[in-house]
């Protein structure tokens, strides 16, 4: 048993660090502190979700369907470039930052948007659902493997919800908020022209 959540913990440990766009998003919310909390409860349910579908049976289906593929990768590809612009109209002009910084978001309209990240963004079922779903039914004890797998994305988020809040002080001037925001499209790009290349 212990075997499999260590492994579960570790496979998913590697693949959630790499910065894409949830991971920017939730860097982001923390930084504002405008609903960092809810938003990291948010992708930790949905990681285990995903994972559970995944080691559970619908990364076989989904590996199957072409389709489905093609759907969710194009649907990703506009988002990343919708949410993409935003982050770098935000980073050329001031004003926005400004504006954005002083007059927090509402709760159920960043939860939408922490949805969307998650949902609309092909990565996540790549890694999430079929990577380490597939990896996770092959073990001898799965849901041990899907609850090491639940650990890491808690652990993960957790420090990126708290971390980011602890660090916002430090980066709340006008030009670190420029330079993140022109960081973040510039990751939202990259994701869409690589998935764009893949198609």
């Amino acid at each position: 048993m212990w075997q499999s959540y260590f492994n579960g913990l570790l496979v998913t440990a590697g693949l959630i660090m790499a910065i894409g766009a949830q991971n920017a998003f939730v860097l982001a919310q923390s930084l504002r502190r405008e609903h960092h909390l809810p938003v990291a409860l948010l992708c930790i349910c949905s990681d285990i979700l995903l994972v559970s579908l995944g080691v559970f049976g619908l990364a076989a289906i989904i590996a199957e369907s072409p389709l489905l593929l093609q759907i969710t990768r194009w649907g990703g590809v506009a988002f990343l470039l919708w949410y993409g612009t935003l982050a770098l109209r935000r980073a050329v002009r001031p004003g926005v930052l400004r504006e954005e910084t002083a007059a927090s978001r509402s709760l159920r309209s960043v939860l939408l948007a922490a949805l969307a990240v998650t949902f609309l963004n092909p990565h996540v079922y790549l890694d999430t659902v079929l990577l380490i779903g597939s990896l996770g039914a092959q073990q001898p004890e799965p849901g041990a493997y899907t609850v090491g797998a639940a650990s890491a994305s808690a652990l993960w988020f957790l420090l990126l919800a708290l971390g980011g809040a602890w660090l916002a002080p430090w980066l709340a001037r006008p030009l670190t908020w420029r330079l993140i925001d022109l960081g973040v499209a510039c990751m939202m790009f990259a994701i869409a022209v690589q998935l764009v290349v893949m198609a």
